[in-house]
């Protein structure tokens, strides 16, 4: 696939979105629809977005045999969906600030440990360069309500059995999902 230019066709006040056009090993010409964060996407080298736009939260309790999840209404889906707590990296906080700083704001809990910070990857590769990184750790304190109106949150701990149970029943994030089955399958 070679790279042939992008065109800004939409602004929104979160997301952009572009026509990216490539030519097929064959010849064929091919557009590409996606958005990004990035408000002036212009080169080939910026879709690869290596600067991270939020910060994933992969947490357990402190004895290590439960698992931190938000169940969350999603509006894109118009349903509730069970993700790790995440969010947008602000102007000027690292990725460890940011982390914190999501935590108590969709749980009320506190960041006690980082264990170990997964580079960056994208959040949807079908539809988007938004890039994150994961912070693995653990976290403790009390559950309370998300700091905003604009997020209905409910966060629990879960077992891997119950882990087992919610991913036959309801739906979750793709990144979720996969670490819960493989989490849930070495805690049995």
């Amino acid at each position: 696939m070679e790279y042939k230019g992008m065109e800004k066709v939409h602004s929104g006040a979160f997301l952009d979105y572009y026509d990216l056009y490539y030519e097929t090993e064959d010849g064929q010409q091919k557009t590409y629809e996606m958005v990004s964060r990035n408000h002036d996407l212009k080169t080939y080298e910026e879709l690869h977005n290596e600067k991270p736009d939020a910060v994933v939260l992969i947490l357990h309790d402190e004895s290590g045999k439960k698992i931190l999840l938000n169940r969350e209404f999603r509006m894109a889906m118009g349903r509730w969906v069970y993700n790790f707590p995440a969010g947008l990296i602000e102007k000027g906080e690292s990725v460890a600030q940011a982390g914190k700083r999501e935590l108590r704001e969709e749980t009320g809990l506190t960041l006690l440990s980082v264990e170990d910070t997964l580079g960056y990857s994208y959040s949807a590769v079908g539809i988007s360069n938004e890039s994150s990184v994961v912070l693995v750790g653990t976290a403790g304190g009390s559950f309370r309500e998300s700091d905003s109106a604009m997020e209905e949150i409910h966060a629990g701990w879960y077992t891997a059995e119950e882990i087992r149970d919610l991913m036959r029943k309801e739906p979750f994030a793709a990144r979720t999902q996969g670490y819960c089955y493989l989490w849930a399958k070495q805690e049995r």
